[in-house]
């Protein structure tokens, strides 16, 4: 009888399970080594973290959905993130979330077409003072124009 093939993702889960089995509210910490590991928590993986947290599906997919942060589809090959809070709105970083949409054709939360990009909005970066904000993938951009964004997508899309 053949031995049933686990998937690459729920191996990962099932190897960073027991690190947080035993945390009180280790649910978050759990969430966020698998994003960390993967680029995002796989739907497969949420009964078998389930099941090895003690908590229902529907509790594990509620803080997967309630967090922004956490991703349930793999993204982008760059994550655009542009920081909507008001001191960066303030300097015009709604100009550039507008820009943000066009020029890379997805929506908050969304992948482009073309896989190269997911956007994503942000609330704050801790760079108040040298708005507007944005983060690329690891690397922040501060007071960023519409030619400056214009100029980095440029360089990634054609580069990825």
């Amino acid at each position: 009888m053949k031995k049933p093939l686990v998937a690459p993702e729920l191996l990962l889960v099932s190897q960073l399970l027991p690190q947080f089995q035993e945390q009180p509210g280790g649910l978050l910490p759990l969430l966020h080594a698998v994003q960390d590991a993967l680029g995002f928590i796989p739907a497969n993986a949420v009964p078998l973290i389930a099941e090895g947290m003690n908590l229902s599906r529907a509790e594990v997919h509620g803080v997967i959905t309630y967090y922004h942060f956490f991703r349930s589809t793999p993204p982008g090959h760059h994550v655009v993130q542009v920081c909507r809070a008001e001191a960066c709105r303030a300097c015009g970083s709604e100009a550039l979330w507008a820009q943000a949409q066009s020029l890379l054709g997805c929506g908050a939360h969304e992948t482009s077409a073309d896989g190269k990009f997911s956007l994503e909005p942000v609330y704050c970066l801790g760079l108040c003072a040298s708005s507007p904000a944005m983060q690329i993938d690891d690397k922040m951009h501060v007071r960023m124009t519409e030619a400056k964004f214009s100029a980095v997508v440029a360089k990634l899309g054609s580069a990825a």
